[in-house]
C-alpha cells in the first residue's frame, strides 16, 4: 500500500479532507489526540465534535451565504453535510443538529473505512513523508504549534473565541416563555423566547456591565475578539442599546403573555433530539460561572434556570495564510503540506469543513495524477478559498466567516435581495462545471 496521507486532527475539517481522500482510493492516517489529551472546548474522544447545536449556521441557498456553501459542500460529496442532514433537529432556516448523535455518526463512518487509520496520539511535529495536511484547528497544542511556527518561519496570530450557555428546558417558567420562530419562519416554534420590558432590559445591561469576569492570562492581553462572536458583556459596553439591536432584537415575535411588544426578546435555540436542552442565542460570555448564574437568571423566565453547560471563552490560533498558502492550500516553500479548518483563518465549522474539503479533494488529485482548478471565484467555496489564500492583505488578515462581500460584485443589480438571487444562480452555474468534471469519488456514503 501506498505512503499514506497524514491528516492531523480529528475535527470538522480534518474528518471532511480524510474522507475525500479515502473516497477516492487514497489512503489516510487521521491523528486525534483526543481522548488522552483534551481541549479547552472539547469534553468528549467523539471526531467532529461540536460546541453547539446551531454551528452550521443558516442553510438558506439564497439569500444567505452559508446556505449557499452547505448547498455546494452537498453537491460535492462532503461528509460533514451528508451527516448533517441526517441528525439536523428544527430551527427554522437554520441547520441545527443534535451534536452528540452528530459526532457519533461522523466517528462510526471514519473507524469503519478501511482505506482510515485513526491514530489516537498527539501529533506534537509535522510528519516527513509523504503529504501531509494540517487541520488540527484554533486549539492546536503548544507543540504542534511549535512546530507549524518552525515550519512556516511566521508567528501564529491569535483571537478569542466563546461558548453560550446552555439551559435545562423543564427548569424554564412556561408561564413567561412562549415558543415561536422569528417571523415565524420554520414551522414557527423552533425558539424559545423570553421578552423583557424596558426597565428588565436596562437592569439586565447594568448587571452585564457590573459583572466579574475571568481576568485573561498574559498571553491573551491584547489579543482583539472575533467580531462575529463578541461576548455579551463586551457588546452591552459599546452602548445600552446595543444588545436590543443584536441578539436581543425583539421585531419578528410577539408575547402571547402580554399584549405590548416586547422592548427586548433573548431566546433560546433546540440544542438535543430530545428537547431537554436549549442554547441561549448570542450570549457568549466570559463572566465568571456564579456571575452568570446571578446575572442570566435575571431574564424573565429564566429565574429558577438550571445550566446544563456555562459560557466559556478559549484561545484560538490562525496563520498569515495570504502569506504562507497558494491557491491549493499548500505551504509555499512546502508544497507537500497543506493546512485546512479554522487554523488558516475561516470562522465558523462549516467554512472549517469546506476547506477540509478542498484540501482532500486536491491531494487526491495530485496522488492519482489527475489536474484539477481550484473550484470558481464566483462560488462560495472558491470565493472563501481566494480570500485565503491571496484575496485579503496579509498584514490585516483575520479569520472571516463566508459572505456575499468576498464574491465578484455584480453591480448590474442593485437591490439587495435580487443581488444575492444574482449570486447564488451564477455560484450555481459554475459550481455544476466544476462538480462534474473534477469531484466525482470512488464511492458514497
Amino acid at each position: 500500500m501506498p505512503e499514506p496521507v497524514h491528516v492531523l486532527g480529528g475535527g470538522l475539517a480534518g474528518c471532511e479532507a480524510a474522507w475525500q481522500l479515502a473516497s477516492r482510493g487514497v489512503p489516510v492516517c487521521l491523528w486525534e489526540m483526543r481522548p488522552s489529551r483534551l481541549s479547552p472546548a472539547h469534553q468528549s474522544d467523539l471526531l467532529a465534535e461540536l460546541v453547539c447545536s446551531n454551528s452550521l449556521r443558516s442553510d438558506d441557498a439564497v439569500y444567505n451565504a452559508v446556505g449557499l456553501l452547505h448547498q455546494e459542500m452537498r453537491r460535492a460529496g462532503s461528509l460533514i453535510l451528508s451527516v448533517a442532514d441526517k441528525k439536523r433537529l428544527p430551527a427554522g432556516g437554520a441547520l441545527a443538529v443534535d451534536r452528540h448523535a452528530f459526532a457519533r455518526e461522523v466517528t462510526k463512518l471514519i473507524t469503519a473505512h478501511p482505506l482510515i487509520t485513526l491514530k489516537r496520539e498527539e501529533a506534537t511535529s509535522i510528519p516527513q513523508v509523504g503529504d501531509v495536511i494540517v487541520a488540527s484547528g484554533p486549539l492546536t497544542s503548544d507543540a504542534l504549534a511549535s512546530a507549524i511556527v518552525q515550519l512556516t518561519g511566521k508567528e501564529a496570530l491569535h483571537f478569542f473565541d466563546a461558548l453560550a450557555p446552555i439551559v435545562a428546558f423543564d427548569s424554564l417558567d412556561q408561564s413567561q416563555v412562549w415558543f415561536q420562530s422569528r417571523y415565524d419562519k420554520g414551522d414557527g416554534k423552533d425558539y424559545i423566547n423570553c421578552a423583557m420590558d424596558e426597565a428588565q432590559y436596562k437592569a439586565f445591561v447594568a448587571a452585564l456591565l457590573e459583572a466579574e469576569t475571568v481576568p485573561f492570562r498574559d498571553f491573551e492581553k491584547d489579543t482583539p475578539y472575533f467580531e462575529g462572536c463578541l461576548p455579551i458583556e463586551v457588546m452591552a459596553a459599546r452602548g445600552v442599546d446595543t444588545l436590543r439591536y443584536g441578539p436581543l432584537k425583539p421585531v419578528g415575535l410577539t408575547n402571547p403573555h402580554k399584549k405590548e411588544r416586547p422592548y427586548a426578546v433573548v431566546q433560546l435555540r433546540q440544542d438535543n433530539a430530545l428537547g431537554t436542552l436549549w442554547n441561549m442565542v448570542g450570549f457568549q460570555t466570559k463572566m465568571r460561572y456564579g456571575e452568570q448564574e446571578r446575572v442570566l437568571r435575571m431574564i424573565p423566565g429564566l429565574e429558577k434556570a438550571e445550566f446544563a453547560r456555562l459560557g466559556g471563552i478559549h484561545r484560538n490560533s490562525f496563520i498569515k495564510s495570504p502569506q504562507l498558502l497558494d491557491s491549493y492550500l499548500r505551504l509555499r516553500t512546502n508544497p507537500s503540506v497543506r493546512f485546512a479548518g479554522q487554523l488558516i483563518g475561516v470562522e465558523g465549522y462549516c467554512e472549517s469543513a469546506a476547506t477540509g474539503l478542498l484540501a482532500g479533494i486536491f491531494v487526491a488529485a495530485a496522488r492519482l495524477g489527475k489536474e484539477i482548478p481550484p473550484p470558481p471565484v464566483q462560488t462560495a467555496l472558491g470565493a472563501l478559498l481566494v480570500h485565503i489564500t491571496g484575496g485579503a492583505r496579509s498584514e490585516s488578515f483575520q479569520p472571516m466567516n463566508v459572505n456575499f462581500s468576498l464574491f465578484p460584485p455584480i453591480t448590474a443589480v442593485k437591490s439587495g435581495r435580487a443581488r444575492k438571487e444574482a449570486y447564488t444562480e451564477r455560484a450555481r452555474e459554475a459550481l455544476g462545471v466544476w462538480v462534474d468534471n473534477y469531484c466525482h469519488c470512488e464511492e458514497g456514503l
